[in-house]
């Protein structure tokens, strides 16, 4: 739930490398792993340029972040094509979206009661999958 508009990003070469190596990726992907793999296909590129396009997309909404109980963010292409929020497995790392109206109703409610304007939230709840109780 964002009401704040992000400026365009410039579509460029190292751009269009991060996108086709999210789309290749088969889940959820550190900038770390991103970079040494876009190193490994021959593309100069930059850590902290992987860093800060991820940002950015994060902040337009194409991507998906997650963080790991060390901390770190994890990215993949954004499944949903619109706000959602995430279920993670602290075991195997598997996520699942969540659309949550009662979450988004709640949010609104809080901001709003406290004077606040251009609002964005995240949420992401964890736990152990079925997968992993079961093993």
């Amino acid at each position: 739930m964002s009401t704040e508009t992000q400026p365009p990003i410039r579509m460029t070469r190292q751009r269009r490398a991060i996108e086709a190596a999210l789309a290749e990726a088969p889940g959820f992907s550190s900038a770390q792993d991103l970079h040494a793999s876009l190193r490994q296909t021959g593309t100069p590129i930059g850590l902290a340029t992987v860093y800060n396009q991820l940002r950015h997309m994060a902040q337009q909404g194409q991507v998906d972040v997650v963080r790991t109980d060390a901390g770190e963010a994890l990215y993949r292409r954004c499944g949903a094509g619109e706000h959602h929020h995430h279920l993670r497995c602290r075991r195997c790392g598997r996520v699942e979206e969540l659309h949550a109206p009662a979450v988004e109703t709640w949010a609104l409610e809080v901001a709003t009661s406290s004077g606040y304007a251009e609002l964005s939230h995240t949420l992401e709840v964890t736990g152990i999958c079925p997968t992993c109780v079961e093993a």
